[in-house]
């Protein structure tokens, strides 16, 4: 297929101008652009902020840098396509097991005015998909811990907190609670401040100390095989930005293996981020899980991992230490709130950082509404763990090209600030979303009550012209493959 010639201008076509941009910054090859097919604009979920566009131009830069990772490799180059609307629903994360949806949300998850009537002291939102975020969010507002405890519960405790009286000191305990900011007052809050407006992702050098690792000659592929076969990636990600990265990367052929610690819990949508992986367990507390972990590194081409900033380093897996271990390894982190800054180290989640940072009221606002309301669907996440799977990327076509290791980081706060960056969108809220039918596919999955089931979800994207996502690792529950490559 011949490569798209772009003849309509950028401005028709939102998703190619802002995957350029970034594409550019990155330090691809310009000429690779002109194989990126993302048409189309406007509003596909009701939304006042393109969420739509930050959809497509994220996952269109993950999958042309696999597409250019592929050229590379000694392939032709290819058309990528990217759907606008499936792009968009691919982001809102449904899914099925033998037809049955599980929940999003645990019922105590969600937004609460605080102070009590007559008494506004602002908003706040729980995260309690974990239990034990829910039972010490329960706990701290002198509520039984439990499933038992009802919404109308943590209403009436919340009426003798402050918003940010609440959020503080659920911080102080571990816990992930954010209060509603409007993007005046997140603008001049210490944390932006200490950020200032970065970029949606950085890419660097690891400096270890050494001799530059060498450029790395990978195998040239045969015709049909996916761009990045062979590659190995180490996932030790969550919910949920790490995992859409790891899936992606498992879309374009590597060889991902999803890590977790057999004592961490999970939660139902980790069914469909497990696809198209292996799916491993490390105790990472002990020496000999440490000791499995190292031996995977020694022919890894990817380490990702997604846990709170300095936990990992803790164990000795910090970016420089897994250079030197690993010369020309692509550590890739993804954090909350930047990883800077006094939040450096807060916990957080995509629904979290959008009442933090100003979107549920600015939504709310756009929509003539005095309460908060969230976007369609967990854009930062989707679109971060887009960006990660392209930084990656990115990061090993400098490795290829130049030696080296590198580092990849990209946070919800930053992808949070490039969607503001892409405008508002003033008929945006008026939109109906469409039906997810005809995106829709099939597969079997280890997740039944039977230890099988089949699994219908989303099918990716991104479009290849001559080599298909097709053939993926079915979704299998943790421990379910030995920590060893194949």
């Amino acid at each position: 297929m011949a490569a798209s010639t772009h003849a309509e201008p950028l401005s028709g076509k939102p998703a190619l101008a802002a995957a350029s941009a970034l594409w550019q910054a990155a330090g691809l090859p310009a000429d690779a652009l002109q194989w990126a097919d993302l048409p189309g604009a406007g509003p596909v979920l009701p939304s006042s902020f393109d969420v739509a566009t930050a959809a497509q131009a994220s996952l269109g830069l993950a999958a042309l840098a696999a597409a250019e990772i592929g050229h590379l490799r000694g392939a032709d180059r290819q058309t990528v396509s990217v759907n606008r609307v499936h792009a968009a629903l691919e982001c809102t994360a449904w899914f099925a097991l033998d037809g049955k949806t599980p929940p999003m949300w645990d019922p105590i998850s969600g937004l609460y005015p605080c102070g009590g009537p007559g008494a506004p002291a602002g908003w706040v939102r729980i995260h309690a998909n974990f239990a034990h975020h829910r039972d010490g969010a329960l706990r701290l507002l002198g509520l039984p811990p439990g499933p038992a405890t009802p919404r109308d519960a943590v209403a009436q405790a919340l009426a003798t907190w402050t918003a940010q009286g609440f959020e503080q000191a659920a911080a102080d305990a571990g816990l992930v609670v954010a209060a509603v900011r409007s993007f005046a007052q997140w603008d001049a809050h210490p944390q932006a401040l200490a950020l200032g407006r970065r970029p949606p992702l950085s890419i660097r050098a690891i400096a270890t100390g050494q001799a530059p690792a060498a450029a790395q000659a990978w195998p040239r592929l045969a015709p049909a095989q996916r761009p990045l076969s062979g590659l190995r990636v180490l996932d030790l990600t969550r919910i949920l930005a790490g995992p859409v990265a790891g899936r992606c990367l498992a879309c374009y052929g590597a060889d991902v293996m999803l890590v977790n610690g057999p004592h961490l819990p999970n939660i139902d949508a980790i069914a469909d981020n497990s696809r198209g992986k292996l799916s491993a367990q490390i105790d990472l507390r002990d020496a000999s899980g440490r000791a499995q972990l190292q031996a995977l590194l020694a022919s890894a081409q990817v380490f990702l991992q997604g846990y709170r900033p300095g936990a990992l380093a803790a164990r000795g897996l910090d970016p420089q230490r897994l250079a030197q271990a690993r010369p020309g390894i692509v550590v890739a982190s993804l954090s909350a709130y930047g990883g800077v800054g006094p939040w450096a180290e807060r916990r957080g989640f995509d629904s979290l950082v959008q009442t933090a940072t100003g979107f549920n009221l600015a939504e709310a606002e756009a929509a003539g509404s005095t309460s908060p309301k969230a976007l369609p669907m967990q854009i930062l996440d989707y679109a971060a763990g887009h960006l990660l799977a392209f930084g990656i990327q990115a990061a090993l076509w400098r490795q290829a090209t130049q030696g080296g290791s590198w580092q990849v980081q990209v946070s919800l706060v930053d992808v949070g600030h490039w969607l503001r960056s892409l405008g508002r969108l003033p008929d945006g809220l008026a939109a109906s979303a469409p039906s997810l039918q005809p995106y829709l596919e099939d597969s079997p999955c280890g997740f039944g009550p039977q230890g099988h089931a089949t699994l219908r979800a989303l099918r990716h994207a991104a479009q290849f012209a001559r080599t298909p996502v097709a053939g993926l690792r079915p979704s299998m529950p943790p421990g379910s493959h030995p920590p060893l490559w194949p």
